[in-house]
């Protein structure tokens, strides 16, 4: 048996050129991400600031269903390397706000690619793929951000999940910031649609135990990234934040209890998104300007 290609023979020649879409930045999406997040009214309206990493509910895009894979994930896309069998997780992001992005103001969004990295893990080989996305308003750049994603090709050994989710055991923290959610089907299932997400771990439970190896659903990772910077936004709300990094490191559960917590200090926030099984779902930094 020929032992498997390394990962990066695969991207020895993929160079996507940039790609360059426009979005109207109505504030439609806001409102009812806003409702998703039972906020008593909408967070901002036409002309005001956009809250930070809510780009992502905006420049959506809807593919053909004969598009998409197995997973519910496109088969093909400008920035999906060319793996065989490939699996992607997202993992993590950074993003530097000049000036937050208005609502009601068109904005142009340039997405290219930033790195492609092999690395070796405990699952074998993976793909770290960046992707960078500036966005502008009136010929100026507000916005710039990172996405880190992983990817292997094929299943890889399996990891350490619950077998049975705990809906009733609530997690514990220190710091003084924090914000309470328990996540359950019908909230994913809305949030796949507010941002055009067709995976299936998000709202398909048969698929998530029996094909992923899963106990339930999973919540989505920027829902957690969300959840932090929500923190920021209710607790903070007269303080700009100037940048943000964040890292998503284990998955939750639908009908898990999740804690965000965050320390503030002069300069900025350092958070974190618990449940009572792993203190760090998800970490992040905000540094205001």
């Amino acid at each position: 048996m020929q032992p498997a290609a390394p990962l990066s023979s695969y991207v020895e020649n993929w160079h996507p050129e940039p790609v360059n879409t426009h979005d109207p930045m109505d504030p439609g999406p806001t409102a009812a991400v806003s409702a998703l997040l039972d906020l008593p009214g909408p967070a901002a309206k036409a002309g005001d600031a956009l809250p930070p990493l809510w780009q992502w509910f905006h420049f959506l895009h809807w593919p053909a269903q004969h598009e998409l894979g197995p997973d519910g994930h496109l088969r093909d896309a400008r920035f999906l390397p060319p793996l065989p069998d490939r699996q992607r997780m997202f993992a993590g992001g950074r993003c530097r706000i000049v000036e937050p992005l208005r609502l009601g103001e068109p904005a142009e969004r340039v997405s290219s690619l930033g790195s492609v990295t092999p690395k070796h893990g405990r699952s074998g080989e993976l793909l770290f793929v960046t992707e960078r996305q500036e966005f502008r308003q009136s010929g100026r750049t507000c916005l710039v951000e990172e996405q880190d994603i992983v990817y292997r090709s094929g299943r890889g050994s399996g990891s350490q999940h619950p077998a049975v989710v705990d809906d009733r055991t609530a997690p514990d923290a220190e710091e003084p910031w924090q914000l309470r959610l328990q996540p359950d089907p019908t909230l994913l299932f809305r949030l796949s649609a507010l941002t055009a997400n067709a995976h299936r771990i998000h709202y398909d439970a048969p698929y998530c135990r029996d094909t992923e190896g899963y106990p339930g659903l999973v919540v989505h990772g920027p829902l957690l990234a969300l959840l932090m910077l929500d923190v920021v936004r209710r607790e903070a709300p007269g303080r700009q934040v100037s940048s943000l990094a964040f890292r998503l490191r284990r998955p939750a559960f639908a009908g898990e209890l999740l804690l965000a917590a965050g320390s503030p200090s002069g300069t900025g926030v350092q958070l974190r998104t618990v449940t009572h099984r792993d203190a760090r779902h998800a970490t992040a930094e905000v540094t205001f300007a």
